[in-house]
């Protein structure tokens, strides 16, 4: 079973964080996710902008 990430350099904006961890290769990884309950959006990407573009422009549903 693999570990559960070490998220670092967390953000919010707006309802989605946006965090950066290294996966089980060692490469680091940005992961832009939704905190509001039921609405369930998440993404990886390369770089972190991406991620933090991604927060920006996410127009959350469950609202």
């Amino acid at each position: 079973m693999p570990a559960t990430p070490r998220f670092r350099r967390v953000v919010r904006i707006g309802p989605v964080q946006v965090g950066t961890y290294y996966d089980g290769r060692g490469r680091e990884k940005h992961t832009a996710a939704c905190t509001a309950p039921r609405c369930g959006f998440s993404t990886d990407h390369d770089n972190r902008a991406a991620a933090e573009l991604t927060a920006r422009t996410h127009r959350c549903r469950v609202r």
